[in-house]
């Protein structure tokens, strides 16, 4: 029996980061599966084919709408009446919701949490949104058919914070682009020009520019460099100003006016993926992740990984990443330094990335998400 799924990829409105990434590569996974009619809604209107690009405008309109009073529970409200009246045409035997508040739906929901950032760092959310996840996600935990995480460490998280049943919960791995894989110098000059690099001639670190990706122990830990591989390895920072990325302000601009720190900013996929195989190192010392997609990005690419021991990076990376304590700028120096000067130990890691990241695929990720709907629509 062929199932009806309606997904909300909504998310891909926005420019394309973590959750983005996952809506848009399970999706493409799951309309190869035969026994699966696949539905997409975009915010306000159902579609049979996924938001190809992102909303021009999306972050300056996402920016000054999270300043408006309510503005958050008013476009909510809204969605919620083009959700439902969609359902009616639809008629899912399966809603999927990939982040933490489904809309209300009387048949079989399935709902994946990607984290638990709103408890962690409740910062980090504007404050309506944070509110009404606090007042919702309690009942939609207890009222979903099954809860997909992605790694055991949110699994465990799940249950230990909201008395979640262990068999409602169903690991399922992400998978990264197939985009991000190992190139030579040569197919990446141009690009490496363009933004002013050398092929493995760089320091990277990727990720929303807050206070929870741990960006001021990477600047520290790079200040601490001697002088001629900082200028020989500079650091190239990638990511989207997020939350009270103004405490950064100081200390990157500091660390930019050295000459030694570069800023990118966002960068879309093609040339993101180039810099995750140009780079020598990715450091990735991150306070709390639900899984690390930069982490298996890097490895994927042939670029070894200095993450922190802490959340879930360890279960990503496994015996193929550096590990550090996520508050030991001396610790990520002294690794910094010996994947610099130690090419052995930078090759042997790099060989042992690139066999961890292949036990990861949208395929299997896909699998056991189907599975999941065939358990949910059964149940």
């Amino acid at each position: 029996m062929k199932l009806t799924i309606a997904l909300n990829s909504k998310i891909l409105r926005a420019p394309r980061t973590g959750i983005g990434t996952y809506v848009a590569e399970l999706a493409q996974a799951l309309q190869q599966l035969p026994d699966l009619g696949m539905h997409y809604f975009s915010g306000s209107r159902w579609q049979d084919t996924l938001v190809s690009a992102p909303m021009p405008g999306y972050s300056r309109w996402a920016d000054t709408a999270r300043r408006v009073p309510g503005a958050y529970i008013l476009r909510r409200t809204l969605e919620q009446q083009c959700f439902s009246r969609g359902v009616r045409k639809v008629r899912p035997d399966v809603y999927h919701e990939p982040s933490l508040w489904p809309f209300n739906f009387s048949g079989r929901t399935v709902m994946t949490v990607h984290d638990l950032t709103h408890i962690h760092y409740p910062q980090t959310q504007p404050k309506d949104r944070l509110k009404e996840i606090e007042r919702r996600l309690p009942s939609a935990l207890a009222r979903v058919s099954r809860i997909l995480v992605d790694s055991e460490f949110i699994g465990q998280e799940i249950k230990k914070h909201f008395g979640v049943a262990e068999q409602k919960v169903v690991v399922a791995p992400l998978a990264c682009s197939a985009i991000f894989q190992p190139r030579v110098e040569q197919q990446l000059a141009a690009r490496l020009e363009k933004l002013g690099l050398s092929y493995r001639g760089f320091i990277l670190s990727v990720g929303t520019l807050e206070p929870r990706k741990n960006l001021l122990l990477t600047l520290k830990a790079h200040a601490r460099l001697p002088l001629p591989l900082r200028e020989r390895f500079p650091l190239l920072v990638v990511g989207m100003p997020g939350w009270r990325a103004e405490q950064l302000g100081a200390a990157l601009s500091q660390a930019i006016s050295s000459g030694h720190v570069r800023l990118a900013g966002y960068l879309d996929q093609a040339d993101l993926a180039c810099v995750m195989a140009a780079a020598r190192i990715m450091v990735f010392p991150s306070l709390y992740e639900g899984f690390g997609l930069p982490v298996l990005e890097a490895m994927s690419s042939g670029t070894p990984v200095i993450a922190s021991a802490c959340a879930s990076l360890p279960e990503v990376a496994a015996a193929a990443g550096t590990y550090v304590d996520p508050q030991d700028e001396v610790g990520l120096t002294e690794q910094m330094r010996r994947l610099i000067e130690d090419d052995s130990a930078w090759m042997a890691q790099r060989i042992a990335g690139l066999e961890r990241s292949v036990q990861f695929s949208w395929r299997k990720c896909a699998a056991i998400t189907a599975e999941v709907y065939r358990q949910a629509a059964n149940s």
